[in-house]
């Protein structure tokens, strides 16, 4: 159940596709919402402080994620060649933003040479500092990747709904149900 087969995703697959829809989703929406903020706001010091921490937490999920679709079975794609080969592309962008977004944010954080408190708990060393413009370059990246991101994934909804109702294929229900095998029924009762 944990794991995928060439007709499903696992559990694992889904939990951490789920999580990574709710981490990335909330990180755009607080990293908005916290751009307004002006410098007497209550939370104007606190926001950022949960989006970095945050924002490690969904950098480990998303390293695990890529780990574990390497390490298992992919299944396999309905629909045209075409249709297979635009969701390839598809999801190879999203991976790309995703780790864009990730690394940018880390880059911001650290640029003058500070590790990461995540949750006051461990902190995440400052691996790279001091490049030329490096919180100004790393933030102008981050917040086109998110915004490109937001718009793949919302395109990546899209398409899961059509494929859903219009072509009557079982890609969403893949995703919701470990595993998740399609039975066809030809005539009889």
């Amino acid at each position: 159940m944990w794991r995928n087969s060439t007709s499903g995703w696992g559990l694992a697959s889904i939990l951490l596709h789920w999580l990574s829809a709710l981490g990335f989703v909330g990180l755009f929406v607080l990293g908005w919402w916290m751009t307004g903020l002006d410098y007497y706001h209550g939370w104007y010091h606190l926001a950022p402080w949960w989006h970095r921490s945050v924002g490690m937490l969904v950098l480990l999920v998303t390293v695990g994620r890529l780990i574990w679709r390497w390490v298992q079975p992919t299944p396999g794609l309905p629909g045209s060649r075409l249709e297979r080969f635009a969701a390839h592309l598809g999801h190879t962008g999203l991976y790309v933003l995703m780790l864009l977004v990730l690394v940018s944010g880390y880059l911001i954080s650290t640029a003058e040479g500070a590790g990461i408190s995540v949750f006051g708990v461990v902190d995440v060393p400052a691996l790279v500092t001091g490049l030329p413009d490096q919180a100004s370059l790393a933030g102008t990246i981050h917040w086109y990747a998110a915004l490109g991101l937001m718009g793949l994934a919302a395109g990546h909804g899209l398409i899961a709904f059509k494929h859903h109702w219009v072509d009557r294929h079982d890609t969403l229900k893949r995703m919701l149900t470990p595993r998740f095998t399609q039975v066809r029924r030809h005539g009889g009762p």
